[in-house]
């Protein structure tokens, strides 16, 4: 400070072009000074000054209101306020890039030469869903916070509850929601066709042997409503009914029924099964029995069993094949009976076979004793 400004009880203030300086003089606000050079009252050091960088656009500070009230002409020139209402949701952008999402009830208070500056207002109370195009900019601006994001694929349908109340469905793509004032819930269904196994479930048939099963079925949600609001669980509603039904229809039937006929399940159950699951919005295609385990004990017997069956089977073909080579010899003692010269035919036979695995055969009474009764059939 120069020794005439000390004099005259003035101050130098200088500004620059990406700065704006508040000036309060013996604690009441004086001006809000814009780029140059100022003289102000500072009469024994009561001059008072607040330097704001535009590079960071929000005013932020306790004499605000003072400002507004005792500059308002001036307050209104410099400053841009952007507020929220109760149930509003505003978003401020930046030359054209989005700077701030404001939440219901919320104030920020900006430099109005740090801009331009725009704002787009949606009262959330009358529509929750987010526009795409402003719902891709606040994520890529990472400003999502006052959203919710819900994707649905190809093959689901999305149910949108809203504080607890159906709202309505959403068809496949990505739907955002404003998450302020309001209670916003999407449950996703799978439309496709799916298959459910119940695995080890035991129970008693008619002959009073304890067996475990493995049931499996395929279905499709075509009523995703229906579905989701009737039972609390489709797929758990769809397990309790496989079970019951299989239990009544295997209860009553022995083992050697069951296992003849495993694949395929009572009609009536069946049928029952469809019809209750169709009334909750789900279609039931196929029901099979893909498992029938066994006791050990059980399995040991049945094995035996079968064992023994097969063993029966065994000896009655063997049997048989006795009786045919016992009725072929008979035969053959009948032709070698009425014609003497097969049964020498049969001997040489047997000679040759003999000589074939012998060493050494000796022969008595020479080769004319073996055959002179063969060359004597010949002559007769």
């Amino acid at each position: 400070m120069s020794i005439l400004e000390t004099i005259l009880g003035r101050q130098r203030v200088l500004v620059k072009e990406n700065e704006r300086v508040v000036a309060l003089y013996k604690g009441a606000i004086l001006a809000i000074l814009e780029p140059g050079e100022h003289m102000l009252p500072n009469r024994r050091g009561r001059l008072e000054t607040i330097r704001h960088d535009l590079t960071n656009p929000v005013f932020s500070s306790n004499i605000e209101k003072a400002i507004f009230d005792r500059l308002p002409d001036e307050a209104a020139r410099q400053l841009t306020v952007f507020r929220t209402g109760r149930n509003e949701v505003e978003v401020v952008e930046r030359d054209g890039q989005v700077f701030a999402a404001l939440a219901p009830d919320r104030r920020l208070t900006v430099w109005t030469d740090a801009g331009p500056w725009t704002s787009t207002r949606v009262d959330a109370s009358e529509n929750l869903a987010v526009d795409p195009a402003l719902m891709r900019r606040l994520g890529q601006a990472r400003k999502a916070e006052l959203m919710t994001v819900h994707p649905v694929v190809d093959g689901q349908a999305g149910l949108l509850f809203v504080d607890g109340t159906l709202a309505g469905t959403l068809e496949p793509g990505v739907h955002a929601f404003w998450n302020v004032g309001k209670m916003v819930q999407v449950k996703v269904v799978d439309l496709k066709r799916q298959s459910l196994d119940v695995a080890g479930q035991e129970l008693l048939t008619r002959d009073r042997v304890t067996i475990r099963v493995n049931i499996a079925a395929e279905y499709q949600v075509v009523d995703p409503v229906k579905a989701v609001t009737a039972v609390k669980d489709f797929a758990e509603a769809l397990y309790r009914a496989l079970q019951l039904a299989f239990r009544k229809t295997l209860g009553a039937m022995t083992l050697d029924q069951i296992l003849e006929k495993k694949v395929s399940v009572d009609e009536d159950a069946a049928a029952k099964v469809r019809a209750d699951m169709a009334a909750i919005g789900i279609e039931v295609f196929d029901i099979a029995l893909k498992d029938v385990i066994l006791p050990g004990e059980m399995r040991d017997i049945l094995n035996q069993v079968v064992a023994a069956e097969k063993q029966a089977e065994a000896n009655v073909i063997r049997r048989r094949e006795e009786t045919n080579a016992t009725r072929s010899l008979l035969n053959t003692a009948k032709v070698m009976a009425e014609n003497p010269v097969m049964l020498r035919l049969k001997e040489l036979e047997t000679l040759e076979a003999i000589a074939g695995k012998v060493e050494r055969l000796t022969v008595h009474n020479g080769t004319g004793g073996l055959m002179n009764d063969l060359v004597r059939l010949r002559d007769d």
